[in-house]
């Protein structure tokens, strides 16, 4: 795989051996882009911490890909537990401003993100400029984070708002808590399908 061979300074001034000829730069733009996801997806957070993300403990990843963390990458602060899940985009800054620079050159909007410790972000939430996400809080599947949340919250929704406290959402898991534990997955699976009188074959 020329992903797997080639470094990112490999490829930016990869030259072909006849002379006067340039790999164009599509073709360079799609090495590089190969590159970055064998990188990801066999380390995502030395892959974020390269880009810029500033990760102050663990963090895992659900699907990682540069296109994640935007522009700015420098501008997000990942704490400590933190799970982000595929398709999660942090946005650090306000691309309006494009059509306003014809009159306002230098109009330019960015702000940090910050998430801090105990954070679960779900699938395709999209976290907003400016935002602060509390600790041990739960981002809802597709929501969009246009403001704060507050320690202790489970936010969910297009804006995203509070919808209960993290101790609610505990007791309400607990109530339906299928109780299997951490099995291997067939053995899940398998529990999953008994649970729930689902046959196969």
């Amino acid at each position: 795989m020329i992903a797997a061979v080639l470094a990112p300074s490999d490829y930016q001034d990869f030259r072909p051996v006849r002379k006067g000829f340039r790999v164009p730069s599509r073709v360079r733009t799609l090495v590089g882009k190969l590159h970055d996801r064998w990188v990801a997806s066999r380390d995502p957070v030395a892959f974020a911490r390269s880009i810029g993300v500033n990760i102050n403990g663990q963090v895992k990843f659900y699907g990682m890909s540069r296109e994640m963390f935007g522009s700015e990458p420098w501008l997000v602060t990942l704490g400590d537990n933190v799970y982000i899940t595929a398709g999660v985009q942090f946005v650090t800054h306000d691309g309006g401003t494009l059509i306003l620079r014809k009159d306002h050159p230098d109009l330019e909007w960015t702000a940090p993100i910050i998430v801090s410790d105990d954070v679960y972000i779900g699938i395709r939430a999209i976290i907003l400029p400016g935002v602060t996400i509390g600790n041990r809080c739960v981002i809802g599947a597709g929501s969009v984070v246009a403001r704060d949340v507050p320690d202790n919250t489970v936010a969910a929704g297009v804006p995203a708002r509070p919808i209960r406290s993290t101790d609610e959402y505990l007791e309400r898991l607990q109530a339906k808590s299928l109780r299997i534990g951490h099995l291997p997955a067939q053995a899940k699976a398998d529990a999953i399908k008994k649970i729930y009188g689902v046959t196969t074959g």
